[in-house]
């Protein structure tokens, strides 16, 4: 592995995991929270809609949110690979947004010793977040890199490499078959990046007129 991706993963600690005892959703924070000093906290909008104003196209907002709320948009699902249209409303689940590292493997890699407020701001960083299929996010479910990997096999290096990024930001491990598993697909794509914050900024809200 000779990219910044594969050179951050042999710097991150290797554990078995810790369980899950006293692991909840709300042990990171209030759902979607903008209080956050991670990339868009504190810009009006709940990080829900700051992701899905990031990652979709032909967005329409609601007028009356500020430039905050998605009514409506498309999205190049990275996941599957397909285009996915979502209008907000009862089929709004057809979208949802992802942690990439998963909150349940974030805690058992660590997570749990962090302060409240930097598993608050985990769970809200554009870093660490992706509008994806549903369908697909929830089979997803908690698990990590060597349990599931996004079924459009293009994506995995970018996915991995996400991964990484977020653990070393958090100084969270891997397990060592999560780290056989990221090597794996590394692999495939040698010179792999690691992203950077920026690279996944969300944009100031635009106010409606």
């Amino acid at each position: 592995m000779t990219g910044a991706a594969g050179a951050a993963l042999l710097d991150l600690p290797v554990k078995g995991p810790a369980p899950m005892t006293g692991y909840s959703r709300d042990r990171f924070g209030q759902t979607w929270t903008d209080d956050v000093t991670v990339n868009g906290g504190h810009n009006g909008c709940g990080t829900r809609d700051d992701v899905l104003r990031r990652d979709l196209k032909s967005i329409a907002v609601k007028s009356s949110s500020h430039g905050c709320v998605v009514v409506s948009g498309q999205l190049d699902d990275p996941y599957t690979g397909q285009l996915i249209g979502f209008v907000r409303g009862p089929n709004s689940a057809v979208v949802q947004i992802d942690h990439v590292v998963s909150l349940g493997d974030g805690w058992q890699t660590g997570a749990a010793q962090l302060t409240a407020q930097e598993r608050t701001n985990l769970a809200n960083d554009p870093l660490e977040l992706l509008a994806v299929d549903g369908p697909t996010n929830e089979a997803k479910g908690d698990a990590d890199a060597a349990s599931w990997l996004p079924p459009n096999n293009s994506f995995r290096c970018r996915y991995v490499a996400r991964q990484i990024a977020v653990k070393a930001k958090y100084r969270i491990w891997v397990t060592p078959v999560e780290k056989d598993a990221m090597s794996a697909v590394l692999s495939t794509c040698p010179g792999q990046p690691l992203p950077a914050d920026t690279d996944a900024d969300v944009a100031t809200p635009a106010p409606v007129r």
